[in-house]
């Protein structure tokens, strides 16, 4: 049986509680919007595959809760990334100036040649702005990130900024590429993560898997 894809990655969404992680998640996955908001629990993920440059690309997508009582959860998270998306609202300039807290975190954690890039969600909020886009212009220059201005309400910039990212992350790792190669054994097996670290936590039921901001 022909492989579904030739390679593995794991992304992460961080940023505070109610930037728009969850909701940029599934507009990229299931192209579905749902304005209200429930904060995620802990770690909930999506997958979702793409071909760049002729390499089947699976990306499983980690949505993080970004309050501060689930942090020491979701940093046992960033060892295992190969991606990080720093997500802040446009509306908040609170949510922007703690990204570099989220970035700081990241350097700490994550895996020294880690990707990162930059999204100010909610650009289509314009009358509620209070981050300019040449501010986050000028703090993606700062950590040499890619800076993407997305909306999951109107759809935009969110295939790009996905693609983007899984882009970098395929050209940091083609020397590394036939590590991460699929074998039977690769898929995630949450069970197993469950009980190897105590991570993963999500509300009770089916709330977890839907897609609510």
């Amino acid at each position: 049986m022909a492989k579904q894809y030739d390679v593995l990655f794991r992304l992460l969404l961080l940023g505070d509680s109610g930037v728009g992680k969850t909701c940029l998640l599934c507009r990229f996955t299931d192209n579905e919007f749902h304005p209200s908001h429930i904060s995620t629990i802990g770690v909930d993920f999506k997958m979702k595959t793409l071909e760049i440059d002729g390499v089947k690309v699976r990306i499983q997508i980690w949505d993080t809760a970004g309050q501060e009582r689930y942090q020491t959860i979701t940093k046992q998270y960033y060892r295992r990334a190969q991606g990080i998306f720093l997500v802040y609202d446009i509306t908040s300039e609170r949510s922007f100036q703690h990204i570099m807290k989220w970035a700081s975190d990241v350097d700490e954690y994550a895996p020294e040649k880690i990707r990162k890039i930059l999204v100010g969600n909610k650009s289509d909020e314009v009358d509620k702005r209070q981050v300019a886009t040449e501010q986050g212009i000028k703090l993606a220059n700062a950590y040499g990130m890619d800076f993407f201005e997305t909306s999951a309400f109107t759809n935009h910039n969110i295939t790009e900024t996905f693609t983007r990212l899984a882009e970098q992350v395929l050209a940091a790792n083609k020397k590394d590429l036939d590590l991460l190669r699929v074998s039977a054994n690769d898929e995630i097996d949450l069970a197993a993560l469950e009980a190897e670290e105590g991570l993963y936590d999500r509300t009770a039921g089916d709330q977890g898997k839907g897609c609510w901001c």
